[in-house]
């Protein structure tokens, strides 16, 4: 049998030092980053995103020297689903392949990396803008209470604080009137795969996040999120509804102070971390290494490639 092409794949929630280790690793084996992020793919949402700073070079994002695709490169008011991803993703990692080098999917986004490490099947349901936009004009909690009602099998599956995961699977749902996670099937895979889990106790992790959010603060993520308000308002599907943007809106207009608001940013993504490490202890086949071990994940790399 023919062997597959090998890529690695580096998890693990927000604020781990996942793209810290990745760029260690493309360094040293003359690999490319895959962005499996579904909020760094957003112009202008990059302090909030935590996106890594780099520079467009010739239509190509680099970081520290290094190709980094699939972010920074939709527009704040499009729409950009699933299937998008795995098609731009399956092209630019077979396009890496083709030129010799090693790809690396790096992200915390679970159903981005299933998307390519399974093969899912992705609903072909193409998107109809009169249940989206009725979609999109109800509030967060109706969203979630529709999910439960519609499909209950994807509510225990999706991530239900992500208005614009809601929209999607109640919209591919309602159209289709079949499970939008009874579409997402595994075919056969595409690569051979190492998945690097990079984990830490949690009040380390919590100090990280504290950490972030503090250095974010001194960058400018406030002004960052009034520019995109004016922008481009602040619908509920919106890249606005990412996490730790809505809550500053909310403090721009008075409703809640800024110290309201980072309580909130922090706890929103704190829980985000612990729905991600929910979601990837699933998966027996991740090595979980510490988060800052990159000598373990170093010594996976080379036994795997070798």
């Amino acid at each position: 049998m023919e062997k597959l092409p090998k890529i690695v794949v580096i998890l693990g929630p927000t604020a781990s030092g996942k793209t810290d280790l990745a760029l260690a690793l493309a360094k040293k084996y003359n690999g490319e980053i895959v962005s499996a992020d579904s909020r760094q793919i957003y112009r202008e949402l990059s302090i909030g995103t935590a996106k890594p700073a780099g520079e467009w070079v010739k239509g190509v994002y680099l970081v520290e020297g290094v190709p980094c695709h699939l972010v920074d490169f939709v527009d704040p008011t499009a729409v950009y689903s699933l299937a998008d991803f795995k098609r731009d993703a399956l092209k630019i990692i077979k396009d890496i392949i083709q030129h010799g080098k090693l790809p690396l999917l790096v992200g915390g986004t679970g159903l981005y990396v299933a998307a390519i490490v399974d093969n899912l099947d992705i609903p072909d349901v193409p998107p109809n803008e009169t249940i989206r936009r009725s979609l999109e004009s109800r509030p967060l909690p109706e969203l979630q209470a529709l999910i439960q009602e519609i499909d209950p099998v994807t509510a225990k599956k999706i991530d239900l604080n992500n208005p614009r995961r809601l929209v999607r699977a109640l919209e591919v749902a309602l159209v289709s009137g079949e499970s939008f996670a009874a579409w997402q099937k595994k075919s056969p895979p595409l690569f051979e795969v190492l998945l690097i889990g990079l984990s830490w106790p949690k009040l380390a992790l919590e100090e990280r996040i504290q950490k972030r959010l503090k250095t974010q603060m001194e960058q400018g993520f406030v002004e960052e999120v009034e520019i995109l308000w004016k922008k481009y308002g602040l619908a509920v599907g919106s890249s606005l509804s990412s996490i730790g943007y809505k809550p500053f809106v909310s403090y721009l207009s008075g409703e809640i102070n800024l110290a309201e608001a980072l309580r909130i940013v922090f706890y929103q993504t704190r829980q985000y971390a612990r729905r991600q490490m929910t979601w990837f202890k699933r998966d027996a086949r991740i090595n979980w290494i510490t988060g800052a071990d990159q000598a373990a994940a170093d010594d996976l790399a080379r036994d795997f490639l070798s």
